[in-house]
């Protein structure tokens, strides 16, 4: 035993070995490190119950990993097992007619939509880096991105839910028929859990058509509050499919650097599809409620600046954060924040973050952040932070008293033994 009192790490992997076979159980690498002491990788949900059994009766902790990435930021010391799904990948059932779909939980959402778009459709969430990202922690950490403005978040296109809960059992919420809504509750309490309420393993979504002609709209503004107010005119005026303002540096990285970008602060971005005459009259719309020159692209030109936004380097900064206030309140907490950032400007959502900072900048100006954030209403997550900054670091805000209280109740009642992902979410839960 080690001086923790927890197996030695060759002691640990010995046991998943004897469960899982050899080429199921491997060491930790990449984001995984500082994660879990051990990385086992089962190949079918009847195997991952088997592992989180074993885990309950050996008081084990566990984390279910997708890259690892997420879990990278928030933990503060491993986990004696990390449950890697990238086994558990497959398609359960896709029915394009029905527009549905069920996942196991490893598949990225890049790769269903690589399948889905054979069909014309595709899962209209758009977290960052969709293809590094799983159904399993697109629905754990509610990830989403530019398209929630039209298509809404991960909660509004799921219909069904499986995963593993206390002592293995296999735990099933809703289906893959849209309009039976049982178990709507449970989806709703899994989603956003950050794997402390037990292992997603499959998904059941509503999928989408991917819209024709897909086109950006782009026009520059000198000052913060004219971009914003342009952007709510524009969302009267037509059916975005998504509305960014980005700050300068951001704007001047797009890909073939937009002329709009060059010679203002500030660049908004709004994503526009439909048949030929509907964008051709949304952009018209929108000239009309911008009142000054925009710069309109298509085809592969648009999809890289949409690929751009949707991917913020907010993730890769030395310091990172998500702002949700009150969407009449983002422009003013945004100038306060001295910060870049890329903005969900109709939906009050902001990727704030800083480069090249040390310990004490960081830790200043996330602490201004949240300040800004509560002071309009709102809370603040940090989504990102190296390693030289994270010491001592909050990433979540702290609930009121009842809120937290219900949380922990929740705890309590799906993990009586604390051993799914503990102390890494809000409140130390």
């Amino acid at each position: 035993m080690t001086a923790a009192g927890l197996p030695h790490e060759s002691r640990l992997s010995d046991a998943f070995v004897s469960l899982l076979g050899r080429e199921c159980v491997r060491d930790a690498r990449a984001d995984e490190i500082g994660v879990a002491r051990v990385i086992v990788e089962p190949a079918t949900i009847g195997e991952i119950a088997e592992v989180v059994q074993k885990c309950a009766r050996d008081r084990l902790t566990l984390a279910p990993l997708g890259g690892g990435r997420i879990l990278a930021q928030i933990r503060r010391e491993p986990v004696s097992v990390g449950l890697a799904l990238r086994r558990c990948a497959r398609v359960v059932a896709y029915e394009p007619e029905d527009l549905t779909v069920a996942v196991e939980a490893g598949l990225t959402v890049g790769q269903l939509n690589e399948l889905a778009g054979g069909k014309g459709q595709r899962l209209a969430v758009d977290p960052p880096l969709p293809e590094r990202t799983t159904i399993g922690s697109l629905i754990a950490a509610a990830r989403s991105g530019p398209l929630r403005l039209s298509e809404g978040t991960v909660r509004d296109l799921l219909i069904g839910i499986k995963y593993i809960g206390r002592e293995g059992r296999v735990v099933n919420a809703g289906g893959r028929v849209v309009k039976n809504v049982t178990g709507y509750d449970l989806m709703k309490v899994m989603t956003g859990s950050y794997g402390t309420l037990g292992v997603i393993v499959e998904a059941a979504f509503k999928m989408r058509p991917v819209p024709a002609n897909y086109t950006v709209a782009l026009a520059g503004f000198a000052r913060l509050e004219e971009a914003f107010d342009a952007a709510f005119r524009s969302s009267h005026g037509a059916p975005l499919l998504h509305c960014e303002i980005v700050s300068r540096r951001i704007g001047l990285a797009l890909p073939g650097s937009p002329a709009s970008a060059n010679d203002r602060r500030f660049l908004l971005i709004a994503g526009l599809g439909g048949t030929r005459a509907e964008v051709d009259y949304q952009l018209t719309q929108i000239r009309g409620a911008v009142g000054t020159l925009i710069e309109a692209l298509d085809g592969a030109a648009a999809e890289a600046v949409y690929h751009a936004i949707r991917d913020c380097p907010a993730a890769e900064a030395t310091i990172g954060a998500r702002i949700v206030v009150a969407p009449s309140a983002l422009a003013g907490a945004l100038e306060a924040a001295g910060a870049e950032f890329c903005a969900h400007a109709v939906s009050g959502i902001a990727q704030l973050f800083l480069d090249d900072v040390d310990e004490q900048a960081a830790h200043e100006a996330v602490a201004r952040w949240r300040a800004l954030a509560h002071r309009a209403g709102g809370h603040l997550t940090v989504v990102a932070a190296r390693d030289s900054v994270r010491a001592g670091l909050s990433m979540f805000d702290e609930p009121g008293a009842g809120a937290l209280a219900l949380m922990r109740r929740l705890k309590a009642a799906f993990d009586p033994s604390n051993i799914f992902n503990p102390g890494c979410y809000v409140g130390g839960i």
